[in-house]
């Protein structure tokens, strides 16, 4: 490994222990978009899963009360995307770097561009079950595919009447678990093995530095400053991954 692979590699990990830390997602929105620089698709989506769960799980700690007060809220997402997650699994193996790499920039801006426009948007305040659940099932199949289930939720339910804590206690214990789940399929289709597995060795360390520092300005920020910091790293990011991969 060269020392450009190997700072290439602590950046994404601290950028997306980071995010995930700060937000609750969007771990393989900044990773993935280094990593796929240096390493090829299943390898990188392999690696991202891992600090995915491994970063939300401290973030799951600070909204422990919310989650109690409304498992039902959270159920109907997470039990539709258990569904979803196998079929973007089996979607992973067939998938081009250039498409993947597209794909996540495109969803970096649209995150962007989404939350400038954000306070236009609708509000639902009533309950909504099936919308719900189909974002769930589609965030379920992004999850496998390119460990991106938390894309389609956080727009969802960021058009909620929801605090941010309440937002988060859906997003962070359903990207975990989701994300968990791809974990597991992808260990069982070999995706782990021992090179994969050094890696993930190094980036852990620095995933969970760049997750506390996340959670120290989460408890910092009011909910306009939290929007605006997400549309800055996300959009920033996208386009600076779209401009080098069509240049």
């Amino acid at each position: 490994m060269t020392t450009e692979f190997i700072a290439a590699l602590l950046t994404g990990a601290l950028a997306g222990g980071f995010i995930n830390g700060l937000a609750g997602f969007g771990t393989a929105l900044l990773a993935l978009g280094i990593w796929l620089q240096i390493l090829p698709p299943p390898q990188a989506v392999a690696i991202v899963v891992v600090m995915s769960v491994v970063s939300g799980l401290q973030g799951i700690w600070i909204v422990r009360g919310n989650i109690r007060d409304n498992p039902r809220r959270l159920g109907r997402f997470l039990v539709p995307a258990v569904i979803g997650v196998p079929l973007g699994v089996m979607l992973l193996s067939v998938v081009s770097a250039f498409a993947l790499k597209l794909t996540i920039a495109g969803f970096m801006m649209l995150y962007g561009g989404f939350f400038t426009l954000r306070r236009s948007l609708p509000r639902f305040s009533r309950s909504t079950p099936v919308a719900d659940s189909t974002v769930g099932f589609l965030g379920g199949i992004l999850g496998g595919a390119a460990s991106l289930s938390g894309a389609l939720p956080t727009m969802w339910c960021a058009m909620r009447p929801w605090t941010k804590g309440e937002t988060r206690a859906v997003l962070q214990p359903y990207n975990v678990a989701v994300l968990g789940l791809t974990m597991l399929l992808l260990v069982w289709q070999g995706h782990y093995t021992p090179e994969t597995l050094m890696l993930i060795l190094l980036s852990l360390p620095t995933t969970l530095i760049g997750a506390q520092i996340g959670i120290a300005l989460f408890h910092r920020l009011d909910d306009d400053q939290f929007r605006r910091l997400l549309i800055l790293l996300m959009f920033a990011s996208g386009l600076l991954i779209a401009l080098r991969e069509m240049i």
